[in-house]
C-alpha cells in the first residue's frame, strides 16, 4: 500500500509541471511586460516592438492609438522600422488622423536610412498623393530632427 501511494505521488508530481505550463497568452503577456520595461527606459527597438504588440493585440488588447504613440517614440529616435510603421498608419488613418504628407515624411526618412520596405513604398505612395502633399511631406522630412534618447 505504501509503495502504491509513493508511486501515485511520483506520478502526480511528474504531471504537475505540464499542468502549470504557461499558455501562449501567458507567454505573450510576459513578453509584453518585459518589452514595456525596456521601452519605458527609452530603448527604441523595444518601443517599436511595443507598438507592434499594441497594433496586433499581442499580450495586450489591440489599441492602434497606443501603437502609434510607441511607434512615434522609436521613430523620433530615428528607428527606421518605426518610421515605416508610422508612414503606414498615417496613410491609413489608423490610430491617428489620416495625413498623407505626414505619411510621406516618414517613408522618406526611413528610405533615407536604407529601409527596403520604405524604398519600395515611396514610388507607389507618390502615385497616390497630390503634388501639394508630396511637397509638404518633403518639407517635413527636411525639417525633421531626431530626438535624444
Amino acid at each position: 500500500m505504501k509503495t502504491c501511494l509513493i508511486a501515485l505521488f511520483l506520478c502526480a508530481a511528474s504531471l504537475l509541471p505540464q499542468a502549470m505550463a504557461a499558455t501562449p497568452a501567458d507567454v505573450a503577456r510576459k513578453s509584453f511586460q518585459e518589452t514595456k520595461i525596456k521601452a519605458e527606459k527609452g530603448d527604441a527597438a523595444a518601443q517599436f516592438n511595443l507598438g507592434v504588440s499594441y497594433a496586433n493585440g499581442q499580450g495586450v488588447p489591440k489599441d492602434e492609438a497606443e501603437a502609434a504613440k510607441w511607434y512615434r517614440k522609436a521613430a523620433d529616435k530615428g528607428y527606421a522600422a518605426a518610421q515605416v510603421s508610422l508612414g503606414v498608419i498615417y496613410a491609413d488613418g489608423r490610430g491617428v488622423p489620416k495625413d498623407e504628407a505626414e505619411a510621406y515624411k516618414w517613408y522618406l526618412l526611413a528610405g533615407a536610412k536604407g529601409d527596403e520596405m520604405a524604398k519600395k513604398a515611396i514610388p507607389l505612395f507618390e502615385r497616390e498623393i497630390t503634388p501639394a502633399q508630396r511637397t509638404e511631406g518633403q518639407r517635413l522630412a527636411r525639417e525633421w530632427k531626431p530626438r535624444k534618447p
